[in-house]
């Protein structure tokens, strides 16, 4: 055994398998540890794709108006696994367009797009990769607002005014190009089938070319407050007794009378025109001396409704012998006592409605200048038939007095012009006027 030990070549083979043993041991540990941590010498390498990632758009805002751009793309990623995994959940990158240079100019260009802050070990492709974009000044104008509403939806019989719009101009901003396409400035009012009373609502203000397509612009505000004033022409006439049936032997009717004498009804103008008066039936059959009644009035079919559904009628009679008299005496007598009670009635009245008459501020100071909230008003007349057959509009005038108004708003009474013969009511007593100063230099 000595001879071995002492051998040189013994003692070197014996070294080089003590270091063979100990780096396979220092390298088994290194591979293990790595693996406790997680860490490879040859990491899994992979693809993913993050869909719908947002674009972020850098460009002078006051100045600029940018369209073209799409609100997302889809990032493909590939790198290690794990790296990718976290970059899907936590999405701390960003894709951008970058149009921030002060000297761009205006028109159509072809821009890529960046990625910032994504892991420098990761290789990113965005799809798609440009984008055509269109670069405008940014303009903003001053537009009126024209209100509209879908006039069929109204109830039979019902009628509406203009109507009106507050604030009546808003600020439309977009591009320049798109501004100067803007031909119509539209507030639609949703109203529900069948509406028969005044509506106060709201409605979005809509941008729209000459072809009513609807553009890509910013509108302040959005919404105004809508305002429609729904009414029903009336028609005021009287209510007509007609006997029906035979009265009983011995009694004779001396005076029907009715309470109220007069019914308004409410309708079409076409449909009120052809009506006159209200009959309403009066049995005297079973009347044996005298009598109040509550009858019912019956609708036209072509009046929408009435004021009353119900009248009072009285009946006065007396009593007769049938024996001393001559029948050819009594029928004579009923006659004449016919004649009587259609005498004694009074003169047909009759209403007729005017809607949307012009109302005009008078007194105006030079310094000022008045508007009012509405600018139309609806009158009725009252009067004989006769005179109000030959009333038109044009015979009617409405003004306010705003002379001695001080700026603010009030609300003035109506002074009313009407032909002499008629009584007359407006659907509003007064209206709302804004008297405000006028700019030094308009005065």
């Amino acid at each position: 055994m000595d001879k071995y030990t002492n051998s040189t070549w013994f003692m070197r083979i014996v070294a080089f398998a003590l270091a063979a043993l100990l780096f396979i041991s220092v390298n088994f540990e290194m591979e293990s540890d790595k693996k406790s941590l997680g860490l490879s010498t040859a990491p899994e390498i992979s693809t993913e794709t993050i869909e719908n990632v947002p674009v972020e758009v850098y460009y002078d805002r006051e100045n600029l108006v940018v369209s073209g751009v799409p609100e997302t793309v889809d990032v493909t990623l590939k790198g290690a696994k794990s790296l990718l995994i976290s970059a899907k959940n936590q999405r701390d990158f960003k894709v951008y367009v970058d149009l921030s240079d002060p000297e761009i100019s205006m028109g159509d260009r072809t821009v890529t797009f960046k990625i910032s802050e994504l892991n420098e070990k990761l290789v990113a492709t965005i799809e798609p990769e440009y984008a055509e974009v269109n670069v405008q000044e940014r303009v903003t104008k001053e537009f009126s607002v024209e209100a509209e509403y879908n006039n069929s939806l109204l109830e039979e019989g019902y009628t509406a005014g203009q109507p009106t719009v507050s604030p009546k101009t808003v600020k439309i901003t977009g591009a320049k190009d798109v501004i100067e396409q803007i031909s119509y400035v539209k507030a639609n009012l949703e109203i529900s089938k069948g509406l028969n009373e005044t509506m106060n609502g709201k409605a979005t203000v809509k941008a729209l070319d000459r072809d009513l397509n609807k553009l890509d612009v910013t509108i302040e505000p959005a919404s105004v407050a809508v305002s429609l004033k729904v009414s029903i022409p009336s028609k005021t006439v009287t209510i007509a007794p007609k006997q029906t049936g035979k009265v009983k032997d011995g009694i004779r009717i001396k005076s029907i009378s009715v309470d109220p004498k007069e019914v308004i009804l409410y309708g079409s103008e076409a449909s009120l025109e052809q009506i006159s008066e209200i009959n309403l039936p009066v049995n005297i059959s079973k009347i044996d001396g005298d009598a109040e009644l509550e009858l019912d009035l019956t609708k036209p079919e072509s009046v929408q409704k009435m004021s009353l559904g119900k009248a009072k009628v009285k009946i006065n009679t007396e009593k007769i012998d049938v024996e001393d008299e001559d029948v050819e005496a009594v029928e004579e007598v009923e006659k004449v006592e016919e004649e009587v009670v259609e005498e004694d009635e009074p003169p047909a009245i009759e209403t007729k409605t005017f809607t949307n008459l012009k109302i005009e501020p008078v007194g105006i100071q030079e310094d000022q200048e008045a508007e009012l909230e509405s600018d139309v008003a609806s009158i009725t007349l009252r009067g004989k038939a006769d005179d109000l057959k030959e009333i038109t509009k044009n015979d009617i005038t409405l003004t306010v007095d705003v002379s001695n108004l001080d700026e603010g708003i009030h609300d003035v009474e109506l002074v009313v012009k009407a032909p002499a013969g008629v009584n007359w009511e407006l659907d509003s007593k007064t209206a709302k006027v804004s008297i405000t100063q006028k700019d030094e230099e308009e005065t």
